[in-house]
């Protein structure tokens, strides 16, 4: 909170990415978690300011994480297969962590998006229980886990708690029963996820969120609880919807419609709702998505890693679905490189260049993306917003050349998250010149964390 007492501060950015243009010489003052004003045309530092040489972007949100999947990095990308048999693999990890072992995972993932930008993390949250399903003592003790990992990594956090219930679709109430695999993120019903849930409380650095799993994993007369819960709180919603051509087939099979208009019918949609993914659509299900300002997060990293297709993303933004971006399995953790994929995944799709400009790509990855998480007052250098914020070097091998007004299009379509050299989360400086203010040795760290989790 910003009182009167809060320390100030000021940042003199090199050059400042301010709503769609390129500024250069901006001062940032910032007092306590908030920035106070936005000073252009600022040519040399002001005395006292912290300088951030390069190309400083709002904080970039990354609205799709699981964060144990980053232990199967490498794993997965032995031999072919599908999202099948990877989804065997991901759950001979998950059946291995504890709260321990996931904070200690999480905190180095968490690290590693503060090195690559990332100020606001969506976590899509559904290891629940001990292994075979027997709550904890604390039954939130797996999502206090990830809340506590965020604050020591210094970056923000919605969890999406998520219900997952039943591992396949058979009617309108009823699902199959979870897998040995599946015990541990499931409560049972809906009505025991919702009180559940419930006792996980926001604060300075957190802010709850309710997901469902997918429309395999929750029941259709259920969705509705899940639903209400998140209205009642005026709390993001996500969902993932329609990765697999095998779920809308499994839909269409018990439901006669498509997992969209199933979502539409039980009261799914709507602005505060967004659908990850979204690859296999009908053009009835992107009007669906638009005219209830359902958002879409895009995960093109993963989605190309598990061959899942490319989702129609600039139908869905034409009708009116706000795009997000996510690393969703932690192929990389790049934001960038999320964005850049989505334009050029598009390319391939239509052999049209353009289809987004720079300035709209990085809104997907900014405000947009906060938005989506339920921080709209971050994602934007601007007085009163949160005071977090990323910056890209011009000067590494990969960005150097280009003239500075061209900075943001060098940032999105050359730049990687390695060039990520200051992120600046709340006013306080958790990234300085490309190392960690807290965690000294991220990969250190990951590497242990991920160790500990081997057979």
């Amino acid at each position: 909170m910003t009182t009167d007492t809060a320390k100030a501060t000021t940042y003199w950015l090199e050059h400042a990415w301010l709503d769609t243009n390129v500024e250069p010489g901006v001062a940032v003052d910032v007092t306590g978690d908030r920035i106070t004003a936005v000073r252009k045309e600022v040519e040399t530092p002001p005395p006292g300011a912290t300088v951030l040489r390069g190309l400083t972007l709002p904080g970039l949100a990354n609205a799709h994480s699981h964060a144990f999947h980053r232990a199967l990095r490498g794993t997965v990308q032995v031999g072919s297969g599908t999202f099948w048999t990877w989804r065997e693999v991901m759950y001979s990890v998950a059946d291995r962590l504890t709260p321990e072992t996931y904070h200690a995972l999480a905190r180095a993932v968490y690290a590693e998006m503060a090195l690559a930008g990332i100020t606001t993390v969506g976590e899509f949250h559904y290891v629940h229980h001990a292994r075979g399903g027997a709550a904890y003592a604390d039954p939130n003790a797996m999502g206090e886990a990830l809340i506590e990992a965020a604050a020591e990594a210094g970056i923000r956090i919605t969890l999406l708690d998520t219900a997952y219930v039943a591992s396949g679709l058979l009617t309108e109430s009823r699902g199959e029963p979870p897998n040995r695999h599946q015990l541990r993120f499931s409560d049972g019903t809906t009505e025991a996820w919702a009180e559940r849930a419930s006792a996980l409380k926001d604060r300075e650095h957190a802010r709850i969120g309710a997901a469902i799993h997918s429309v395999r994993a929750v029941p259709a007369r259920q969705l509705g609880v899940v639903a209400e819960w998140a209205s009642s709180r005026r709390a993001p919603l996500h969902v993932h919807l329609s990765e697999q051509k095998a779920e809308n087939e499994a839909c269409e099979a018990v439901h006669r419609c498509t997992p969209t208009r199933l979502l539409a019918d039980h009261g799914v949609l709507g602005p505060r709702t967004t659908g990850v993914h979204n690859t296999h659509l009908t053009d009835e299900d992107v009007a669906l998505l638009g005219r209830s300002s359902t958002g879409t997060c895009m995960c093109p990293t993963t989605e190309r890693d598990l061959a899942d297709g490319i989702g129609p993303a600039v139908r869905l933004q034409q009708a009116g679905s706000p795009l997000s971006l996510g690393s969703d399995s932690h192929a990389v953790i790049d934001i960038l490189e999320e964005a850049r994929a989505m334009e050029l995944n598009e390319r391939l799709r239509s052999h049209t260049r353009g289809h987004w400009t720079a300035a709209a790509l990085l809104r997907a990855a900014t405000a947009d993306g906060h938005a989506a998480l339920g921080w709209p007052d971050a994602g934007a250098i601007e007085s009163g917003a949160l005071a977090d914020f990323a910056t890209v070097a011009l000067d590494s091998v990969r960005t150097a050349g280009p003239l500075p007004r061209l900075a943001a299009e060098t940032a999105v379509f050359a730049a990687t998250s390695a060039d990520v050299r200051h992120t600046v989360v709340g006013g306080r400086h958790v990234v300085r010149d490309g190392e960690h203010a807290s965690i000294p040795d991220v990969a250190g760290v990951l590497a242990g964390a991920v160790a500990a989790l081997r057979d």
